[in-house]
């Protein structure tokens, strides 16, 4: 028993040492992420969704949140849709709104959601105010890169067309150890995600 018990953790340190070889000094994970990340489509629709990221008390936005705001506004200045639709939990969806507006976008194109705390919970949300009869309603769907396969999936079996616009696809082509590392952890979040979601057949 201790024999055995001695091989496992060997042959655990082993893959551990391996796979972070693997994750830091070599492609694998970019390739990875290549394969989970869709491209952009980035065209006309009938509203840009924003999805919620982070914020703290004071309506700083975190860096993911500022990112997809900024992203959202700038797509709809180019005239790509007529609504704005920003979430994000209670001071997130608000500090974004108030930077839209100064940012030049009508008040009246604006429409925030401060409680839905789940990407799943967000596309059922989306879904209900865009809703159009028969037709499925086409959204600009703004979120990062590697969390848009799963947030599409959400949001299509909603009923909504997507139209991706990640906010950062640089994200896939990082080249450092670190980068990397980062990269290899969202990948596994992401991946446990989808997993997740279709085990309990919310995909």
């Amino acid at each position: 028993m201790i024999r055995a018990w001695w091989i496992a953790c060997r042959v655990t340190g082993a893959l551990a040492v391996l796979g972070f070889l693997l994750a830091a000094f070599t492609p694998v994970p970019n390739r990875a992420a290549r394969w989970l990340a869709p491209p952009a489509d980035v065209g006309p629709a009938d509203a840009i969704v924003v999805l919620g990221a982070s914020a703290l008390a004071d309506g700083t936005l975190s860096d993911a949140s500022l990112r997809r705001a900024v992203s959202g506004i700038r797509l709809y200045r180019r005239g790509l849709a007529p609504r704005l639709l920003l979430l994000g939990v209670f001071v997130e969806a608000d500090a974004r709104a108030q930077l839209a507006t100064e940012l030049g976008v009508a008040p009246s194109a604006i429409v925030t959601e401060r409680y839905q705390p789940t990407t799943r919970a967000e596309a059922a949300w989306a879904a209900e105010t865009l809703r159009a009869g028969t037709r499925a309603p086409k959204v600009l769907l703004v979120t990062d890169t590697l969390h848009m396969r799963r947030a599409r999936l959400l949001f299509e079996r909603a009923g909504l067309s997507v139209r991706p616009a990640p906010t950062d696809p640089g994200v896939v082509g990082v080249t450092t150890p670190e980068g990397r590392l980062r990269l290899t952890r969202t990948l596994a979040q992401e991946l446990f995600s989808l997993v997740y979601h279709r085990a309990f057949g919310y995909l």
